[in-house]
């Protein structure tokens, strides 16, 4: 059974004041909320201290990006074991955000998969199509060359270690949303792909919908088979939607 995974990208929004502020509010909502996993993704300058607020509850805490190597002449770089030491579990990788405006690619992509095994973090593995591509009829293509070449070299025992994260990029900050329909078919030409990668292992794999989730859309998302979670944008910023989107059922 996989356990529901609801994660939260702050993307570049709250200061380090306005992370305590958030997180003393979120804290009691959430408390005791076991069936889901609960993730939220501050800047690099919040991490800190949402990680120290965070302690010894069910929150956990995932950086938005990383640098595939550990150390070097990298201005403006945060590697693994920074985020690691910082007290972090996830990091978001290849975002179509960083693919659209800071040029990831599957092959950026992949390197930071193993920089994330690396330091012990569970990478979120952002896919997703344009809407020229589904338009063309190239939704399978795109979702294959993404998830192939992302995941090149990994293996059955790295499946555990791993979260995919389908996003349409039409669907990003425009309150355009994926119907359920649509989200579910993606959901299932992901697992069938992760499938003929890892085999049955694929089964085991969190697969989250991410593309303007808000709380009058999650429930009728969270209820398709193979869609196991949520990566949250604006919804996530305050705590009260945030709390009905991790308390979906």
């Amino acid at each position: 059974m996989r356990k529901p995974i609801m994660a939260g990208n702050w993307k570049l929004n709250k200061t380090p004041n306005e992370t305590i502020v958030f997180v003393e509010e979120i804290k009691p909502l959430l408390a005791g909320l076991n069936d889901v996993e609960i993730v939220i993704c501050p800047p690099f300058t919040s991490i800190n201290v949402a990680t120290y607020l965070t302690k010894n509850t069910n929150i956990k805490i995932g950086a938005q990006n990383l640098f595939w190597e550990k150390s070097g002449a990298f201005t403006g770089e945060v590697s693994g074991d920074m985020l690691k030491e910082l007290g972090c579990e996830y990091v978001i990788v290849g975002h179509s955000e960083r693919r659209q405006y800071f040029g990831e690619t599957d092959q950026t992509v992949n390197k930071k998969v193993f920089a994330a095994f690396a330091a012990s973090l569970t990478p979120i593995v952002c896919v997703g199509e344009t809407l020229q591509e589904r338009e063309a009829d190239k939704v399978e293509q795109a979702l294959s060359a993404q998830i192939r070449e992302g995941l090149q070299g990994l293996n059955a025992k790295d499946h555990g270690k791993i979260v995919i994260a389908y996003e349409p990029v039409w669907a990003i900050g425009t309150g355009r949303t994926a119907t359920p329909a649509q989200a579910s078919e993606a959901h299932g030409l992901i697992r069938g792909l992760l499938g003929e990668i890892f085999g049955e292992a694929a089964q085991s794999i969190r697969i989250q919908y991410g593309g303007s989730v808000k709380p009058d859309n999650v429930k009728e998302l969270m209820a398709q088979s193979d869609i196991d979670g949520a990566l949250i944008g604006g919804a996530a910023l305050k705590a009260d939607s945030f709390e009905k989107l991790v308390k979906y059922k």
